[in-house]
């Protein structure tokens, strides 16, 4: 892990984008998928309203489910796993998919803010280093 900020011939590199995303990759159980799908909507739904989400959707590869999710910082990040975190210990729990992979990508001090609360996921946190938001 770094802990300084990237330097390019020795001057700091810094972005001032504090969006968190969260990459979760599922595996859906065979014969499973309709279910999987009526659940996704609702996922959607309670999303929806959340003021710190910039983008919400689920992308669908075979059996493979991957959640492509965008939130203004690690607060938002956090308040939307404390709105969707039942629903998601319920799809879990019975067995219809099951969480792969877990990646959460943003600036270190967002993430900071996450990885005590996701501890039992097992992430993998990816820092951002280089790069603009418009």
């Amino acid at each position: 892990r770094r802990d300084s900020k990237p330097t390019v011939e020795g001057k700091a590199m810094s972005t001032n984008d504090k969006c968190v995303t969260i990459h979760p990759y599922f595996v859906v159980k065979e014969g499973e998928m309709d279910n999987v799908r009526a659940n996704l909507e609702r996922f959607v739904e309670l999303t929806r309203s959340e003021k710190d989400c910039l983008y919400y959707g689920f992308t669908i590869c075979g059996d493979k489910v991957h959640c492509r999710e965008g939130y203004a910082n690690g607060d938002g990040a956090l308040a939307h796993l404390d709105n969707v975190g039942a629903l998601l210990q319920e799809v879990l729990g019975s067995g219809m998919m099951e969480l792969r992979d877990l990646q959460i990508h943003g600036p270190e001090d967002e993430l900071a803010k996450l990885r005590e609360p996701l501890a039992d996921l097992n992430p993998s946190y990816w820092v951002l280093e280089y790069g603009f938001r418009n």
